[in-house]
């Protein structure tokens, strides 16, 4: 992870765990089997065999998507971004949540090797993690969703206007929730949890579709 210079720590902080969650996501994605393995080509990230879509689509959608969060999780306002896969009716599968908390207080740059090693820990995790999930069909969707503590405000630039309010529906009764992994190297803690739904019975966050 090369630093750059003149960033504040939490530009510094924020700057990292984009480039960690868009590894992360794709993991999810790949870990799921929708796509054929030739979408994806294997890469090195942190030391770490990771794959990375080669479907252009399907590398920009989940780049710019968990790029333009990087204002936005500098300034603390993102509390979770997640994963949702949904069946043929919209209805919602099962949700990858990422649980995300940057201490806004530090004042000092996070420290390299710790990080390093409780990032490369968190995606070992995940990538043998597949047990732990539900199959699902080959004609299902899914979309990168992100919590935002407050709306973000039209003057924080174009990145604002790329997140809409969606309409997915969402379960009535609280989820099950399955931990997969959680990390904590301050100022950075991030949790990664399974939902999947109680019933089947949904009830209606902000979101970048595909």
């Amino acid at each position: 992870m090369d630093r750059r210079e003149h960033q504040s720590p939490q530009g510094e902080t924020a700057r990292i765990l984009v480039e960690f969650l868009e590894v992360a996501i794709t993991s999810v994605v790949y870990l799921k089997g929708l796509y054929p393995s030739g979408a994806f080509e294997r890469r090195r990230y942190l030391n770490l065999v990771v794959h990375r879509a080669q479907h252009p689509q399907l590398r920009n959608y989940i780049h710019l998507s968990i790029s333009g969060l990087q204002p936005f999780i500098e300034k603390g306002l993102i509390e979770r971004v997640a994963v949702v896969f949904f069946d043929t009716e919209d209805v919602p599968l099962e949700r990858f949540i990422f649980k995300l908390s940057v201490n806004q207080s530090c004042g000092s740059m996070v420290e390299d090797a710790d990080l390093e090693f409780s990032l490369r820990s968190f995606l070992m995790k995940l990538s043998v993690s597949q047990t732990l999930t539900s199959t699902l069909s080959q004609d299902c969707r899914w979309e990168i969703v992100a919590y935002f503590r407050t709306l973000p405000q039209a003057n924080m630039g174009n990145t604002a206007a790329l997140w809409i309010s969606t309409d997915t529906k969402q379960w009535q009764l609280p989820p099950l929730i399955t931990p997969i992994k959680s990390m904590s190297s301050e100022p950075l803690n991030v949790q990664l949890y399974l939902e999947h739904p109680s019933s089947f019975k949904t009830m209606n966050s902000k979101v970048q579709p595909l």
